[in-house]
């Protein structure tokens, strides 16, 4: 299964509910609380993301498999977990950047 869960859009303007990640260099908003679930993420000069995540806007899908869907991608971001329940990866389509979300039990 892969189902539709947010569009995420680098920003450089403040947005409200804004949480930030000091490890990555990135203020993020909650798509969960955006009625047409966008994620605004501002990142900080000196973060160490791909270029492509802080120019690009990305789509965002559920997967049941991460390790599955990843397959014969390009990983631009290798898998990591944002929290206990979570597990997400970033991989390319052609030149846009495609985050797959797993969640776990």
């Amino acid at each position: 299964m892969k189902k539709f869960s947010h569009v995420g859009i680098p920003t450089p303007n403040q947005h409200p509910g804004e949480t930030f990640n000091e490890a990555i260099g990135l203020y993020v908003t909650d798509f969960k609380e955006s009625e047409n679930h966008i994620e605004w993420l501002r990142f900080l000069e000196d973060s160490p993301m791909p270029e492509e995540l802080k120019n690009t806007a990305h789509v965002a899908y559920e997967v049941d498999n991460l390790d599955e869907a990843m397959k014969g991608k390009t990983v631009l971001l290798e898998p990591f977990y944002p929290n206990d329940s979570l597990k997400v990866a970033f991989v390319l389509e052609d030149e846009a950047p495609v985050e797959l979300m797993e969640y776990i039990d």
